[in-house]
This record gives structure tokens, C-alpha cells and sequence, in this order.
């Protein structure tokens, strides 16, 4: 069993249109939320309710570097992120390839994107019906900035990720844990 859990980057703000996409920084409320959802993502590891991932790979754009500082100071404690270039606004056909090549030393992993890509991913991943239904429709209908996703996949190799059926067992948005940090517009 290997699981592995997807972070879209919090809210990045468009004030300054000269700026490259890769280039825009979290707002307020993206700075905000990175730190709820890392607050408990730290509670529900010593809880025992999520892995702790010692395998965290992250798109390099400013947002998602800014988002990871956000979960770390929630978490109270570092990440070790690998900053990867193709994780950048990619499929999720680049997203399988690069899970298909973790070491399998780990059982748990965690990717910190952007959506399409993500939310794809994890549309791919989880099929419809069974125990994910009702989360599965959730993301179906939104993957949220700062949202969280929990998959755990009947796997023993990361390499079987494509034909692995995952099942989705936490969508956490940023919303659920403070009303005043969502919906997104």
C-alpha cells in the first residue's frame, strides 16, 4: 500500500500584471490558509489519521514555495521539499510519470502543485462509485486552492501507480477547518 497525498498551492494574488505566472505570490488569504491546513495536517499525523510524508516533491513557482513555508510553519517543522520543473502547470499524464519513479523505500509521498494538473490526477487515480464516492464528487466539482487530498493506493510499487485504484480518503479544503478562508471565487 503506498499513499499518496496531493496539496494545491494556496491563493496567489494578480495584483501585479507584470508579473509571470510563475513569479505570483500568495495573498493573504493563500498565506492564511497554507498555515490552517499545515496546523492540522501536523495534528492529524500525531494523531495518527494521516502519514507523515517523507517524500514531498513541489513545483518551483514562487506560490507553491510560499505555500510549502505556509504548511512548514503550521506543521512546525520542515518539509524538505525537491523542487521540480515539470511539476509546473503539468498533466496529469507528467504527474504519473514522475510518481512512477519515486523510490519505493517510501511508502507515503506527497506532490504540492497546481490544478489542472492535480485535480486531473486525482480524477485519474480514484475511479467513480465505492468508498471514495462522496469525496471523489467533491473534487469532481472543485479542487480548491490549499486543499489537501489523501489517496491510498493498493500498490506495492510506485510504479504501478497507473494502474493502481486508489481510494480518495481525506479532501480537506481550506474552507472546512475556517469558513472565512473559502469558497474560492
Amino acid at each position: 500500500m503506498k499513499t499518496l497525498i496531493l496539496l494545491r498551492h494556496a491563493k496567489s494574488g494578480y495584483d501585479d500584471p507584470l508579473l509571470r505566472d510563475f513569479d505570483r505570490p500568495l495573498n493573504d488569504r493563500g498565506r492564511r490558509a497554507a498555515m490552517k491546513v499545515g496546523q492540522w495536517l501536523g495534528a492529524a499525523i500525531k494523531r495518527g489519521e494521516m502519514p507523515d510524508p517523507a517524500l514531498v516533491f513541489a513545483s518551483p513557482a514562487v506560490r507553491v514555495r510560499q505555500t510549502i513555508e505556509g504548511l512548514e510553519a503550521g506543521m512546525r517543522r520542515p518539509l524538505a521539499p525537491v523542487y521540480e520543473g515539470r511539476i509546473y502547470l503539468s498533466s496529469s499524464a507528467t504527474l504519473v510519470e514522475l510518481v512512477a519513479g519515486f523510490s519505493d523505500e517510501f511508502s507515503s509521498a506527497m506532490l504540492v502543485g497546481h490544478n489542472p494538473g492535480l485535480e486531473d490526477l486525482l480524477l485519474e487515480l480514484v475511479p467513480p462509485g465505492g468508498a471514495s464516492a462522496a469525496l471523489r464528487a467533491e473534487a469532481e466539482i472543485k479542487y480548491p486552492t490549499a486543499t489537501l487530498a489523501r489517496l491510498d493506493i493498493a500498490i506495492e510499487r510506485w510504479a504501478q501507480i497507473d494502474g493502481g485504484r486508489a481510494e480518495l480518503t481525506k479532501f480537506v479544503r481550506p474552507r472546512d477547518l475556517d469558513p472565512s478562508l473559502g469558497p474560492d471565487d
